[in-house]
């Protein structure tokens, strides 16, 4: 069977391969080790859970919504919006989605033509560059400064698109207001759209999450905002997520997923509301951290490994360029002699860096996937 041009040249992302290939070696009765995602052990806020099932018991029937997602939902997302973001919004500017992949896809597609360029700040989270590929755009990786100044942003290449991950996969990186605000100016001054992926907004260690749209005129500007209730409220599987855009851009997006997916499943809509109206999972927030510290002070006494502890976020970002700049060639050895799986920095743009998911699993596993990678790798020190 002929396969298209676009799609032979394309290839799986890595992050959803890796964990395919977790699941394949699972499935053979191997037992591994997934740090290669991040997915919660926590469940789902209770709040959610009981939205949902009093939605079966209540309404029984589930019908079709609209494509953007139902009137009531949209409605309450522009109350979070407005209380947690400081973003003043109406219901025709959101749009509900399965899972902030499709919101980025559908943003990326409606706001570009093919050859169009898209500025992406590297280590970047995988999607954002497959995407921009299978749609024919250009995307140009700039290396993520500890900062981001006038300075900065003025060496940057012209773009149609500028993609900003705030708080960072996988550094950790929460932007500053000043940082946004000096984005916000550039971007004004250059004509620059802006897609900014808040995904983690409420998976911060102590910075203060602030949102790109509350510090401008986000409709004129042309600034689209993600959401996801996946890492935040620690529900992966649900596959839900919403975005916030200008009319017009919100309108366009509906016309693309219109013949995809239509809606969002109802029940994944009734799940999104009880989430995003949930608040910070504070119980969530402090055992990660409880994690994170473990995790870095262990890595703190291995000599090939600089590992800083993030502000936010389920990954830790580990430097082994003293071992190894070919990390694919790390990660491959590593799953076959120790049965842990990990995220290589090639992936992500940055080669000779590890990605590190540590929320998965219970602490003696994890504890346990640590000692195995830290084992393997002075073996691969020794070897050299």
């Amino acid at each position: 069977m002929k396969i298209s041009q676009r799609i032979a040249n394309s290839r799986p992302l890595a992050t959803t391969a890796m964990h395919g290939r977790v699941e394949t070696m699972r499935n053979e009765g191997r037992e591994v080790i997934d740090f290669s995602i991040a997915i919660s052990h926590f469940p789902a806020p209770p709040t959610v859970l009981d939205a949902v099932g009093a939605a079966v018991e209540q309404v029984r029937t589930m019908p079709y919504t609209s494509v953007v997602g139902a009137l009531d939902v949209r409605e309450r997302l522009c109350v979070k919006l407005r209380k947690e973001n400081g973003v003043e919004a109406h219901a025709d500017e959101v749009i509900v989605t399965n899972g902030a992949k499709q919101a980025l896809y559908e943003a990326l597609y409606a706001m570009s033509d093919p050859g169009d360029s898209v500025l992406i700040f590297k280590p970047h989270w995988p999607a954002y560059v497959a995407t921009c590929q299978l749609l024919g755009l250009r995307p140009i990786l700039v290396d993520l400064p500890a900062e981001i100044t006038p300075e900065i942003l003025a060496t940057c290449e012209p773009a149609r698109i500028v993609i900003i991950n705030n708080p960072h996969n996988p550094s950790g990186k929460v932007y500053t207001r000043a940082e946004l605000e000096h984005i916000r100016d550039w971007v004004a001054s250059t004509g620059a759209q802006v897609i900014v992926d808040e995904s983690y907004e409420h998976l911060s260690f102590g910075p203060v999450h602030t949102s790109l749209a509350a510090l401008c005129d986000w409709r004129t500007l042309g600034v689209v905002t993600i959401f996801s209730a996946s890492q935040s409220y620690a529900m992966m599987g649900w596959r839900i997520g919403f975005a916030l855009a200008p009319a017009p851009l919100v309108g366009a997006m509906q016309t693309l997923q219109g013949p995809i997916t239509a809606a969002a499943s109802h029940l994944s809509q009734v799940a999104t509301v009880a989430a995003f109206e949930a608040g910070v999972q504070q119980h969530m927030i402090d055992e990660y951290r409880e994690r994170r510290d473990m995790v870095v002070r262990r890595f703190a006494e291995v000599p090939w490994i600089v590992m800083d502890s993030p502000d936010s976020g389920p990954y830790l970002w580990g430097d082994v360029r003293a071992l190894t700049h070919d990390t694919v060639a790390f990660a491959e050895a590593l799953i076959e002699e120790e049965k842990v799986a990990i995220m290589p920095g090639d992936a992500l743009g940055v080669p000779g860096y590890i990605r590190i998911g540590y929320i998965c699993d219970d602490v003696a596993t994890l504890m346990e996937g640590v000692r195995r990678v830290i084992a393997f790798g002075d073996r691969f020190a020794a070897r050299k």
